[in-house]
């Protein structure tokens, strides 16, 4: 009887661990079908007949995004959603791009493990463990450093040098999402009442209404 538990529990284990991830491919491929109706967890398979080269390719990585804003850094990510043929593979890229002193603010991956390699600049990086520690672990990173950031920890990256700094991601995902935490939570639509978030954050209401309307008109412009 309790060897017959322990095959249960470490059966349940493993399907744990495999549902925890993108979907395995059960064949060469499964290029989206973008086009079909049927909604699945990622996308239907196109008929491999009808695939071919630009399937599983995307080009202009190579040109800067445009940090002309607030933050000063701009994502370009090459998800399933740029490449067709990622579906399944269960690995995204993305171009990061930072003005001096951009920032790519605090946000989480809810599917992916990230691995970040500063291509040009110098980057200040971190993430932060979850509670009760809320550890913070940070570095800072030149041109050929390598970083990694567990999945679903909130990380960010800072350029703190005078020129623009560049980086590369590898995500765990095809679509890795992506959760930017003041966006998410002063920025939801409907907003979260501000008493609760006065109250969460132990300040008084006017902060959160400021900080409600900056966010919202962000997020909804």
């Amino acid at each position: 009887m309790a060897s017959a538990m322990l095959i249960v529990v470490l059966l349940a284990m493993a399907s744990s661990v495999v549902l925890a991830s993108d979907p395995s491919p059960l064949q060469d491929f499964c290029v989206a079908d973008k086009a079909s109706p049927v909604l699945v967890n990622g996308f239907v398979c196109k008929n491999p007949m009808d695939v071919n080269a630009e399937d599983f390719f995307f080009s202009g990585l190579n040109k800067p995004g445009n940090t002309d804003n607030r933050l000063g850094s701009n994502v370009t990510a090459v998800n399933v959603n740029k490449i067709a043929g990622l579906n399944t593979l269960g690995i995204s890229l993305a171009r990061i791009d930072f003005a001096p002193y951009g920032l790519n603010p605090p946000h989480t991956h809810p599917r992916a493990t990230e691995v970040l390699t500063v291509i040009e600049g110098t980057l200040l990086v971190g993430f932060v463990t979850s509670n009760p520690q809320n550890r913070l672990i940070f570095k800072v990173l030149n041109a050929g450093d390598v970083f990694v950031f567990p999945e679903g920890l909130i990380h960010f990256q800072f350029n703190r040098g005078h020129k623009n700094a560049v980086a590369i991601a590898g995500l765990s995902s095809q679509n890795p999402g992506v959760i930017t935490v003041a966006n998410a939570v002063f920025g939801s639509n409907p907003k979260i009442d501000d008493g609760i978030l006065a109250k969460a954050f132990q300040v008084d209401k006017k902060v959160i209404d400021y900080l409600q309307s900056q966010f919202w008109m962000d997020n909804n412009n």
